[in-house]
């Protein structure tokens, strides 16, 4: 693996929704080729760039609707053969391999797919690929807390940490694909130790997303938060003076540096089944493994691409340097996420 330099909310008013009917419904193969319907979770107003971007270059109209991941999920198997949708975009590998197994992807034969996204970051099959990564990183109050202490994720376990860690509920996606990564490093037993010794560690009963543990640590409700590495760089970037002073006060650490590497998830997504598009639906994944958009993930979002060689112009963001990634396999994880959850049930971590 390469080193590496987020009830359904459904936004679509009706003149959106009727386009996605017209699209399916339409005889004109021509005219259904020059539109692409678009489900997504992704809620990152910097990805509106990228989607003017395609249109612009392809001729090719997006329709969009946003929502929650589960609740997209759901949608799409409810409409069966008649989905209007041709491409689901989520962020979370489990949420990926969840929709693999429950067969709404369909495979993707594209050379440019397959030599462009490591075979890390994409189903062996086809059915989904990852074009954005994450990395899943312990951010500290740097007047509590010495970088040495915090090497790797065992460390937030230990004792001498209760009630100082802030994160998210256990149940989010990125907390979950943790917890599933340290099942496969550490064995069901270990693991439950220590999601067990995190969940007495805490400040605080989970909530809020990320940004707002990292807010914590920096007015000192706790001297540890666990975050996805581009809310950092977000307020790295930004030029208001309360996010300059969480930088001020908080700084990161990639962990288990010295052995496996930092836990990585992706955002990804992949060519639906019964997609009216197709033709158009391919073309719209291959572009998102293009240099063009990779460079949108990265400058607009944060994240890192997954497509080897991109130049950045996020000085931010590769300010944080190289580090080594865990190389578990991402599938790994989905089908580890249920026992995750069973995990953090048995231990209460909310």
């Amino acid at each position: 693996m390469q080193l590496f330099l987020q009830a359904i909310n459904l936004c679509a008013k009706a003149s959106l929704v009727g386009a996605l009917l017209a699209s399916f419904l339409t005889g004109n193969i021509g005219a259904q080729d020059k539109v692409l319907n678009l489900y997504t979770a992704r809620h990152y107003a910097t990805d509106e760039a990228l989607y003017t971007d395609f249109a612009k270059n392809s001729g090719i109209k997006i329709n969009r609707i946003e929502g929650g991941e589960d609740a997209l999920f759901e949608r799409i198997k409810a409409e069966g053969p008649g989905s209007p949708a041709d491409v689901f975009l989520t962020v979370d590998v489990a949420r990926l391999w969840r929709a693999e197994q429950a067969g709404i992807f369909a495979s993707v034969k594209s050379p440019s797919l397959g030599k462009r996204i490591p075979a890390d970051y994409r189903d062996p099959e086809g059915k989904w690929f990852g074009f954005s990564a994450r990395a899943r990183i312990i951010a500290y109050d740097r007047g509590k807390v010495k970088p040495g202490d915090l090497a790797r994720y065992e460390d937030l376990a230990h004792p001498k940490w209760k009630g100082e860690i802030c994160t998210r509920s256990s149940s989010h996606p990125y907390n979950l694909s943790l917890i599933s990564s340290m099942i496969m490093h550490l064995g069901q037993e270990k693991a439950i130790e220590w999601a067990r010794g995190v969940t007495a560690n805490l400040a605080r009963p989970p909530r809020g997303g990320d940004t707002d543990q990292l807010r914590a640590a920096a007015v000192g409700e706790c001297a540890i938060a666990i975050s996805n590495h581009y809310y950092y760089v977000r307020l790295m970037r930004s030029q208001k003076p309360e996010d300059r002073k969480v930088v001020e006060k908080v700084a990161l650490v990639w962990p288990n540096q010295g052995d496996r590497g930092t836990h990585v998830n992706i955002s990804g997504g992949g060519l639906l089944r019964h997609a009216p598009n197709r033709d158009a639906a391919i073309r719209f994944l291959e572009y998102l493994a293009s240099d063009s958009a990779q460079k949108y993930f990265a400058n607009g979002n944060n994240e890192w691409p997954t497509v080897k060689g991109v130049k950045l112009a996020n000085a931010e963001l590769e300010s944080l340097g190289q580090f080594k990634a865990d190389a578990l396999p991402l599938a790994t994880l989905g089908k580890t996420q249920a026992n995750a959850q069973r995990v953090a049930d048995q231990v209460g971590w909310k």
